[in-house]
């Protein structure tokens, strides 16, 4: 199983960028390997979407759900998709009114071999770019 552990400082509240993670409708407007979404449900405790991957011709799509503890976490449970497991969790954590730290962990395995070959360089570079393509979103949205 591969594990990936990212975070970052940014001058943007926690919830700022937990609403940020959690517009996955707004997903392939910046994150240059999805090739689409579908919110299923969005509640204040969960959000379930799919999100098709479309990068250097691999092309999957996995459905999760977020348990959301707004704005301190996301917890990520697979629901389907191309894995024989997937979980994670999303942290913001307040340094200031208008500073925090975003951490993502990622856990995650294919669902056989073949996969594994064809999709795990593509999610690898996916999941170890994940928390710059959201920093590098606010700060478009902030005009930075």
């Amino acid at each position: 199983m591969v594990s990936i552990k990212k975070s970052a400082l940014v001058l943007y509240s926690r919830e700022e960028m937990f609403n940020l993670v959690d517009s996955v409708e707004d997903y392939p407007d910046f994150l240059p390997w999805c090739g689409g979404t579908e919110v299923i449900k969005k509640t204040n405790k969960i959000t379930k979407a799919s999100i098709k991957i479309n990068y250097h011709g691999v092309k999957q799509t996995f459905t999760t759900e977020n348990n959301k503890n707004a704005p301190e976490k996301m917890i990520i449970k697979l629901i389907n998709g191309p894995f024989k497991k997937l979980s994670g969790e999303w942290r913001f954590i307040e340094l200031d009114k208008d500073a925090c730290r975003i951490e993502l962990e990622l856990h995650y395995q294919f669902s056989n071999i073949i996969l594994e070959k064809l999709i795990s360089p593509v999610f690898n570079i996916i999941a170890n770019t994940f928390i710059d393509n959201f920093v590098e979103e606010a700060n478009r949205r902030n005009g930075v």
